[in-house]
């Protein structure tokens, strides 16, 4: 059964981004690239909403940036709004239930996953119990003022078992953690039949 990893970037206080700061907030640097280049591959399926996949494949369309490592990738997007065919190569469409796509991925598929961007997804498939890793790159600013695209709003109660962690050019911290919703909080009884 393929394993399903949730990628996110984000700023101390849980942005995914900020109006006004460059990508990845100016601070990618030298050992965070190679990281990237190292970790991608082309061993995995990419799972992504319609917004995710809109601002991709309009990268991928102007050259506005270097996205042909996604290109390369097998990707499954996941949208009502969407229609097929879908112009970004390698990219197939899913309208149907989300959670219940991943599920029979993991399932009967054999390719490891990888979500990229799509919050909203991701809150879905980690809520559902789908997700074995979660991985997050917090980059050193707070955008208390800036920040736009929270990442844990609507997320359930979540502990966190820290798998590995590291740190890139001195600033960017990776944190790679086993997910488990929680189903009762620490005190209460369980509910009854």
């Amino acid at each position: 059964m393929p394993d399903l990893m949730v990628d996110f970037i984000t700023s101390l206080d849980g942005f995914g981004a900020a109006e006004g700061w460059p990508g990845l907030w100016g601070m990618g640097g030298p050992e965070y690239f190679a990281w990237l280049g190292e970790d991608g591959g082309t061993d995995h399926t990419l799972l992504m909403g319609a917004t995710t996949y809109r601002l991709f494949a309009e990268f991928a369309g102007s050259g506005e940036e270097d996205v042909s490592e996604l290109t390369a990738l097998d990707k499954v997007v996941f949208s009502r709004t969407l229609t097929a065919p879908l112009t970004w190569p390698n990219s197939t469409l899913v309208a149907g239930d989300a959670v219940e796509a991943v599920r029979a991925m993991k399932r009967d598929g054999t390719a490891p996953l990888r979500t990229i961007g799509s919050p909203s997804l991701c809150r879905s498939l980690l809520a559902a119990g789908l997700v074995d890793r979660y991985r997050v790159v917090v980059f050193p600013v707070v955008n208390g003022a800036t920040g736009r695209d929270r990442v844990y709003d609507g997320w359930p109660d979540v502990v966190l078992e820290t798998v590995a962690s590291r740190t890139f050019d001195g600033r960017l911290q990776m944190l790679e953690y086993v997910p488990t919703v929680v189903a009762a909080l620490p005190g209460t009884p369980p509910a009854g039949p």
